[in-house]
């Protein structure tokens, strides 16, 4: 009898571990652009692999202009804020909060991943 008053709360315990794990752990992979939808402005983050050979430059609108790579391989130009992060030039991914265009992704905060 005492056996089964905790079936049910362990069965309980377990549906809400594969939840967290399966849906809100937070992940370490690329993410990817195509799930972004270029009609809505609201800030999302995503991580992506930065491609160094196409450098920084400066924009005339006082931001960093870089391009990124996301986890389907496709190429996207990032203008993000004027002062990047320390070590961007040796970091591989970054973390981008913003929204994406459809020509470009705006990027108000860029953070370093290892």
């Amino acid at each position: 009898m005492k056996l089964q008053k905790f079936i049910l709360p362990g069965l309980g315990l377990v549906v809400v571990l594969i939840l967290y794990f399966s849906y809100f752990s937070p992940k370490d992979e690329l993410g990817l652009f195509s799930d972004f939808d270029t009609n809505s402005n609201a800030n999302r983050d995503i991580i992506v692999k930065v491609l160094h050979d196409k450098g920084f430059i400066s924009d005339q609108s006082g931001g960093t202009v870089f391009y990124v790579e996301d986890g389907a391989g496709r190429q996207v130009k990032v203008v993000g804020p004027l002062s990047m992060p320390p070590g961007m030039d040796m970091t591989n991914r970054v973390t981008l909060r913003g929204h994406l265009h459809d020509d470009y992704f705006h990027a108000a905060e860029v953070r370093l991943r290892n």
